[in-house]
C-alpha cells in the first residue's frame, strides 16, 4: 500500500490515526483524532481529504461520539448517532461519501435498534466495514483501470485520487500502482492544482515514496504537454458522479477534459459506485464548496494578490459525460457514461 492514509487505533475505547495532509510533503505528521468536533475540523480543513477517505472518516467520527454509550442505552446511542451525523454531514457539501458513509451508520443504528441488538457494537462493525471496503474497492477498480495503462505510457493526473484520498491505493491512482506492481513502464504527468496544490504536495510525494516516474507541472502547462505528444491517457478522481455521467472533481478537472478532448486523448475517470448520486440527475444539481479567499491571496501564508481584491474560490468543477471516455469502477467499465450505462452499474453493484 503507497500510504497508510487513515485508521481506527485500538479497541471501543480507542480513537483515529490520520496522516495531515495539510503539512505534506515538509512534514510527514499523523494526527491523533479522539472527539467528533477534532474530526468534523480534520475533514473541514482538509487534514483528510478525497472523497473515499472523507466517508471512512465519517464513519469513525460517529465512533467517536457513540463509543462511551453503554450497550443497555439503546436510545441514547441511536439518538447521539443521529445528532453525530447531522453535524459531521456539515463539514464539507460536495463530497458525496460524506453523506453515504453517515446514512450508512445511522441506518444500521436503526436497524439494531428496532432488533434490540447491541448498537455501538453493530457501528463498530458497520465502520470497519466501509473501512475493509474501501480498501478491496480501491484495489478492484486499480485491476480493472490497468487495462487502460498500455506499458510505456505516459498519463495526466488532477488533483490528488491515490492513498492519500481514501484507505488504500487510491481511484485515480489505483491503475497506475497496478500497472507497476505488474511490470509496465508507466510514467505521470501531475498537475499542480491550484490553489491548494494537492497534485504538488500530494500526488506527486506519494508517487514518489511508490518508486513511479512522476514529473510535476503547473496546471496551464497540461495543454502544452498535449500538444507535445507527451500524454497517452488521463486518469482523474470524482467527488460526487450524476446519474447522467457527469462527474464532479476538483477545479480544473473540466479545463482537463476539454484539452483531452481537443488532443484525442482519452480521458477516465475512477471512482467507487459510493460516490454515485442516484438522487442527482446531472452535475447541474451538485452543490459546488466555494472556500475562503484567502486560499488564493496568501496560500500558505504568503500574500501574492492586493488587499481588498475580490475572490471567487469555487472549489470543484463539473465534467459533462459527453467528455468522459470511461468511468472505472469496482464492477467494470462505464464506457461512453449516460443514464442508461450508469444505472446499469448501480444495478450490479446492488445500488438502487
Amino acid at each position: 500500500m503507497p500510504v497508510n492514509t487513515i485508521a481506527w487505533e485500538g479497541g471501543r475505547d480507542g480513537h483515529v490515526r490520520l496522516i495531515e495532509q495539510t503539512l505534506l510533503p515538509e512534514q510527514h505528521v499523523v494526527l491523533e483524532v479522539r472527539t467528533v468536533d477534532a474530526m468534523f475540523d480534520a475533514i473541514r480543513r482538509l487534514a483528510v481529504r478525497g472523497a473515499p477517505a472523507i466517508g471512512v472518516a465519517a464513519g469513525f467520527g460517529v465512533l467517536l461520539g457513540v463509543q462511551r454509550i453503554s450497550d443497555e442505552q439503546a436510545d441514547l446511542a441511536l439518538a447521539t448517532t443521529k445528532q453525530v451525523a447531522a453535524h459531521l454531514v456539515e463539514a464539507r457539501p460536495t463530497a458525496v461519501n460524506l453523506r453515504w458513509a453517515l446514512e450508512r451508520m445511522t441506518a444500521r443504528a436503526e436497524r439494531d435498534h428496532a432488533a434490540r441488538a447491541p448498537i455501538v457494537a453493530g457501528l463498530f462493525e458497520e465502520a470497519r466495514a466501509i473501512w475493509d471496503e474501501d480498501r478491496a474497492i480501491c484495489r478492484k477498480i486499480g485491476e480493472v483501470g490497468e487495462v487502460l495503462v498500455r506499458d510505456g505510457a505516459t498519463v495526466l493526473t488532477h488533483c490528488n485520487a491515490g492513498g492519500l484520498a481514501t484507505a488504500d491505493y487510491g481511484t485515480a491512482l489505483a491503475p497506475i500502482y497496478v500497472a507497476h506492481d505488474r511490470g509496465k513502464r508507466v510514467a505521470v504527468f501531475a498537475d499542480e492544482t491550484r490553489p491548494l496544490l494537492q497534485g504538488a504536495r500530494l500526488t506527486a510525494w506519494e508517487l514518489m515514496q511508490s518508486g513511479i516516474d512522476v514529473t510535476l507541472i503547473t496546471d496551464s502547462m497540461a495543454a502544452r504537454v498535449m500538444f507535445e505528444r507527451k500524454i497517452d491517457a488521463v486518469f482523474v478522481g470524482a467527488d460526487r458522479i450524476a446519474r447522467n455521467g457527469d462527474v464532479c472533481n476538483k477545479i480544473g478537472t473540466y479545463g482537463v477534459a476539454v484539452l483531452a478532448r481537443e488532443h484525442g486523448i482519452p480521458f477516465y475517470v475512477c471512482a467507487p459506485l459510493s460516490t454515485f448520486d442516484p438522487r442527482i440527475d446531472s452535475g447541474a444539481q451538485i452543490p459546488i464548496e466555494e472556500r475562503h479567499a484567502d486560499e488564493i491571496t496568501q496560500g500558505f501564508g504568503r500574500r501574492t494578490a492586493p488587499l481588498g481584491v475580490k475572490v471567487y474560490n469555487p472549489a470543484f468543477d463539473v465534467t459533462p459525460a459527453r467528455l468522459v471516455s470511461a468511468i472505472v469502477t469496482e464492477v467494470g467499465l462505464i464506457e461512453e457514461p449516460n443514464r442508461e450505462r450508469v444505472d446499469a452499474a448501480l444495478r450490479r453493484g446492488g445500488v438502487r
